[in-house]
């Protein structure tokens, strides 16, 4: 291989005194005169600058890295299709760009702005990063930060009229108030539980008639007592010494008004439940979010001005609040005001005199996350164990990596 490298060279350069092998004619040397190669084309002598792009080549070139920024940055909404759906900035895949991973220029890149901020929502953007690590996020919210709830119920009378079965699962569903990183995880196969990774709450209630009702009426709340049976009648019975390893604990359902069961005069719920830490990958009820979600931001662009009837039509094909119409020398011209806003319901497409007037696309690495907390834990901290688990998992992926021997 080296030895045909090397005759190539030799053709290609000529030895000292011949013309190079190619059947052109060589110059003299320091003549900086041009030759005429294969041909007949003139070739650039020495190190002469080369020759100005000529101005179609030079528009072409720029089309083309227009066309290649758009695939590596932008997901684009057509009228019958998404476009530039797959992630291509991998190492090597475009000419030009230099996509290998740096840590530098990833944390250069990386932010977290907190957008809305309330009782058990959090609204934030997660920017710099791919889909695959922006998913893997909102699966560690829905199924891997534990929670507390009902595992066990144990019936000791039940004469109303919802089954056992049907009891026990809705007890299940009820979100206790009570922060599991206070407590460990229950041992398999451990009935009992103790005060370290067990909270046991009771439910006993019974109905009765109201002695002192209008004997006209015919509304249950004036006829009976407690003939409905809420989540605020669920009391915590310390376990063990919890009394004194939470003195300032007030572990309860995060909602008291939840209806569990309608009773009638002389029908009882007497049970007894053990709540433990769960995680909601091995059952949905310890999933400590409401919803946990991402969406890429909008980017709409105007791809001309719109005026007067169509700015108005063009305003009532997106969301409230995206696309404003000002008054500018008496004509009303359509502008982007938010994209943020919008749902992309491509409502556009269907009218012919805007459908070409309009891009819509999406920014491919910026991700808009809503995260709305059962009321176990804030929402803010549900983020933060999120963040710690995914962290742990490449933790555990690195040592996994250094545990294998090289061959």
């Amino acid at each position: 291989m080296g030895r045909v490298a090397a005759r190539a060279g030799c053709a290609a350069a000529g030895t000292p005194g011949r013309p190079a092998v190619g059947g052109g004619s060589a110059a003299l040397p320091g003549s900086g005169e041009a030759t005429r190669g294969r041909g007949g084309r003139p070739s650039r002598a020495g190190g002469a600058p080369p020759p100005p792009r000529p101005p179609l080549a030079a528009a072409a070139a720029m089309a083309a890295k227009r066309g290649t920024d758009e695939m590596r940055d932008r997901v684009v909404l057509g009228e019958f299709g998404v476009r530039n759906v797959h992630t291509t900035d991998f190492p090597g895949n475009y000419p030009g760009y230099d996509d290998a991973w740096d840590q530098r220029r990833f944390e250069e890149a990386f932010r977290v702005d907190v957008i809305r901020e309330e009782e058990g929502a959090l609204e934030f953007d997660m920017v710099g990063i791919d889909a695959a690590i922006a998913n893997a996020f909102r699966r560690i919210l829905l199924a891997e930060v534990p929670t507390m709830a009902v595992e066990k119920v144990f019936v000791y009378n039940n004469t109303s009229i919802v089954q056992d079965e049907i009891l026990a699962h809705r007890l299940g569903l009820i979100p206790i108030r009570a922060d599991p990183r206070l407590f460990e995880y229950r041992n398999q196969g451990d009935e009992e539980g103790t005060e370290i990774d067990t909270l046991q709450f009771q439910l006993k209630i019974k109905c009765s008639r109201n002695p002192q009702a209008a004997k006209e009426s015919s509304d249950p709340n004036e006829l009976y007592f407690n003939h409905k049976v809420y989540s605020k009648h669920m009391t915590w019975v310390p376990l063990g010494n919890q009394t004194d390893l939470f003195p300032d604990a007030d572990f309860r359902p995060v909602h008291d008004d939840i209806l569990i069961a309608l009773l009638r005069p002389g029908q009882e719920i007497d049970v007894l439940m053990h709540c433990v830490k769960g995680i909601g990958k091995d059952h949905a009820k310890f999933s400590p979010v409401a919803t946990a979600s991402y969406r890429l931001l909008p980017d709409i662009t105007l791809l001309q001005p719109i005026e007067d009837e169509a700015a108005e039509m063009l305003q009532k094909c997106f969301s409230p609040g995206v696309i404003e119409i000002q008054n500018i020398k008496g004509k009303k011209v359509a502008r982007v005001a938010n994209a943020r806003l919008d749902t992309f319901s491509r409502e556009v497409f269907r009218h012919e005199g805007l459908k070409n007037l309009v891009r819509l696309a999406r920014v491919r690495n910026h991700y808009i996350f809503s995260v709305e907390s059962t009321g176990i834990l804030p929402p803010d901290v549900l983020v933060s164990e999120a963040i710690k688990i995914l962290m742990g998992k490449c933790q555990r992926f690195l040592n996994e990596l250094d545990s294998v021997p090289m061959e």
